[in-house]
């Protein structure tokens, strides 16, 4: 099994006390109750609040917010997550939406969410919340077949899923593309044909979340719940646990293949369309991981390393080169 990667996936967070004075007055005059307590939260990759509070009224609520001075994409991400998480329907099991608050263009973005009790899957994987978690994932992609969102909600993963990372080391990579192997260096454009082929592989008509990772999950002891929606996007049903299987493995689970194995929606897929997949997740991991780390996220980059190494590692064993 893989080592867990040093560096966690953690955001820079500040303290709900650190958010602006209008935007905690917004809060609490929604509450209707002054807040006694504010627990920060410390996965995940989100900069800016991330927090468990306690209300004086003995009501627990999660909230999340961010401002543009910590990162200029996280409150465009925060729009994007109410927007999809405002239809989801009751019975997914993803926490409820309760409040929101939107300053607009250059301003603050907040979420208050029901305050889930539960734990992250340990690390490294368990191989029985391992197994939970992948009968939740059949369960919730069976749920969200087709999409219950109105239409143009969530993006379609044939436009959106990202597919130009080889391309992008090909083209323009320079002294990035040195850290590569050999094999990769003088299969660039192979790997860059793969890549290419994801928009025809990964059609489909269900919701899928497209960041499911162990700090995205919540095990409670009835339910598994996943958290964080703002990547959501139309597709395959097989998209989640072919993108969340290099995590798996990066932090101590089984093989990717092992991960795919039992999941219906995988055994029914086009081999070649899950290779353009894999190529395409290996590409834009091992590009990513090449860049300076964004504001506000100092562990994303070797977080993205890590995966794109077991992805890496996968994809040549599909393709018959290991």
């Amino acid at each position: 099994m893989a080592a867990i990667p040093p560096l966690p996936p953690q955001g820079a967070r500040l303290h709900w006390k650190q958010a602006p004075k209008r935007l905690r007055d917004a809060f609490e005059a929604w509450a209707g109750s002054p807040v006694a307590e504010a627990v920060t939260q410390p996965s995940g990759f989100s900069p800016g609040v991330a927090a468990r509070m306690l209300l004086a009224d003995g009501r627990r609520v999660f909230v999340k917010a961010v401002g543009p001075d910590i990162n200029p994409d996280s409150a465009g991400i925060h729009r994007r997550e109410i927007r999809i998480i405002s239809g989801m329907p009751e019975d997914v099991p993803a926490p409820r939406l309760l409040w929101s608050h939107d300053e607009g263009e250059g301003g603050w973005v907040a979420l208050a969410f029901e305050d889930i009790e539960g734990e992250h899957p340990r690390q490294p994987w368990d191989l029985r919340e391992l197994d939970r978690v992948l009968e939740a994932l059949v369960a919730l992609g069976e749920r969200l077949t087709p999409n219950p969102l109105p239409p143009g909600v969530a993006r379609g993963a044939a436009e959106t899923f990202p597919r130009e990372g080889w391309r992008t080391l090909r083209d323009e990579g320079g002294r990035r593309r040195q850290g590569l192997a050999p094999w990769y260096r003088s299969n660039l454009d192979l790997l860059a044909q793969l890549e290419a082929a994801v928009p025809e592989a990964v059609v489909g008509d269900t919701l899928v979340h497209f960041d499911i990772r162990a700090d995205n999950i919540l095990l409670s002891p009835d339910r598994v719940w996943f958290l964080d929606w703002p990547h959501a996007l139309v597709g395959a049903a097989w998209i989640d646990v072919i993108v969340m299987a290099p995590s798996v493995t990066m932090q101590g689970g089984p093989p990717p293949e092992e991960v795919v194995a039992a999941h219906p929606a995988c055994r029914t897929a086009d081999p070649e369309g899950v290779t353009a997949v894999v190529a395409a997740l290996a590409g834009v991991f091992t590009e990513w991981g090449s860049r300076p780390p964004p504001p506000g996220l100092p562990t994303l980059r070797p977080f993205q390393s890590a995966q794109a190494s077991v992805a890496r590692d996968w994809l040549l064993r599909r393709l018959g080169e290991a």
